[in-house]
């Protein structure tokens, strides 16, 4: 069957309201609030939409996996992954509706999880629809759908070993993925790793007033003092032992769609407001290849209004690092603990949080190079590869042990917000996403 572009454009706008109600399930993992109810409607969805299987996973512990299994016209198979959670949506004062009523306005539609990444999985649902209406879907589909992703996703990688036979596929399609801040469709093969944890200081059983400060330790600057203990302040280089020893070099492949990735230093000054230079001068490579050490928070003492002059007794910082393909998070933890101790902050209490690896598919593989041409025809030839996003995800287990290819595509853009108040997609997107998916299950579906 050859598809008709404008149509699938078009019933992908006319019926994204099919599955609006995805959207007003408040399903914050944070706070446990509304997993189950939403668990519970996507296992009834899938199977309105005719999955052969449909069911929750539970027995790993965590908040349930939904499974779901669709047959199509060829023996190719393709894994979707997916997360029904999402962030929770405060400052409320900051949205412009409820962020959980869907509102479509100028073209956007509007709700907590739109974009990250509740309407990717609904583009998803809508293409399986208009298969079903027209000749049948033209490869098998499965579906992983978890509800752990904006807390770790700890669960994950249990769940994947431990239900491998159901999950045997040709290929894996997951979530994210979009237009870059050029308004340029991307195709990503991989996502970066990242460790986060809490650094912990006591300097005292009690606040001290700070007329005692002439003596007395203090927990904030002793902190402070540790942390940039961990950084050369002039270059920015993480001074850890052994923290840059396991990233691998970029193929020349990836080094030169790295070189062709977009990124205008001033527009992004633009978006963000920033008041000080870049860190780097080399943004792409170290988005890409790069690792880091960010300090996320930092609380000691008294913070309220007024004034309360003491020495804080305790100070805690919140850190992560974005790590590169082959670095090992557990291992980078170590590190970080060992070099605190080697230099003198051997007290520090550090506590992890989450760690997960990262993962890139080659370039080179079949599976990747199909999305890419499927893109550039779609979306036009300013389409870029991306080898891996900045950002993580639970990528590994579905690589490494299910051996699969992994790309990422999908339908929201530079300024979607997502985590953020009034996060939303394009519609305009949503209906070249749902197109684009299409017709790239359409050319796998001729590849068995």
């Amino acid at each position: 069957m050859e598809l008709d572009r404008n149509e699938v454009e078009q019933y992908a706008l006319d019926h994204w309201a099919d599955f609006q109600d995805y959207l007003k399930h408040p399903s914050i993992s944070a706070q446990n609030k509304g997993i189950q109810e939403t668990s519970d409607w996507l296992v009834a969805t899938f199977k309105e939409l005719g999955a052969a299987k449909s069911t929750k996973w539970e027995d790993q512990g965590g908040n349930p996996v939904v499974f779901a299994e669709f047959k199509g016209n060829s023996d190719y198979t393709v894994l979707f992954y997916n997360h029904y959670d999402v962030q929770p949506p405060e400052p409320l004062d900051e949205w412009h509706s409820d962020p959980f009523e869907p509102t479509e306005k100028n073209g956007k539609l509007v709700a907590r999880g739109v974009c990250d990444d509740k309407g990717e999985l609904m583009a998803r649902l809508g293409v399986v629809k208009y298969f079903n209406e027209h000749g049948g879907l033209p490869v098998n589909l499965k579906f992983f759908v978890e509800g752990e992703e904006e807390t770790g996703s700890r669960h994950v990688g249990l769940y994947v070993n431990a239900h491998q036979e159901e999950l045997q596929a040709d290929a894996c399609i997951w979530e994210g993925g979009g237009k870059n801040s050029a308004d340029h469709f991307e195709v990503v093969a991989g996502v970066r790793g990242i460790v986060s944890f809490d650094v912990h200081d006591k300097t005292a059983d009690a606040d001290i007033h700070s007329s005692l400060a002439s003596y007395v330790p203090n927990a904030a600057w002793r902190l402070m003092d540790g942390l940039e203990s961990l950084r050369d302040p002039h270059t920015g280089r993480i001074t850890v032992k052994g923290f840059y020893d396991d990233i691998e070099s970029l193929t020349p492949n990836e080094k030169a769609a790295v070189d062709e990735m977009d990124f205008d230093e001033e527009s992004v000054k633009e978006t963000y407001g920033l008041k000080q230079p870049l860190v780097t001068d080399h943004p792409r490579e170290e988005l890409v290849n790069g690792t880091t050490l960010t300090v996320n928070g930092l609380s000691s003492g008294y913070e309220g209004e007024g004034v309360k002059t003491i020495v804080p007794k305790e100070a805690s910082a919140k850190l992560d690092c974005r790590l590169a393909p082959n670095q090992d998070p557990q291992k980078v933890m170590k590190l970080l603990q060992q070099q605190l101790a080697a230099n003198g902050f051997s007290d520090f209490d550090v506590h992890l949080n989450v760690a997960e690896d990262a993962w890139r598919t080659p370039m080179e593989d079949p599976f990747v190079q199909q999305a890419l041409a499927t893109a550039k025809n779609v979306y036009g030839p300013m389409t870029k590869f991306v080898p891996n996003t900045a950002g993580g995800g639970p990528v590994r287990p579905f690589g490494e042990t299910l051996h699969l290819p992994v790309v990422m595509v999908g339908i929201h853009y530079a300024k979607s917000g997502p985590h953020a108040p009034n996060e939303h997609i394009r519609l305009n997107d949503y209906a070249q996403g749902s197109y684009y998916l299409a017709d790239f299950l359409q050319q796998l579906g001729t590849n068995k």
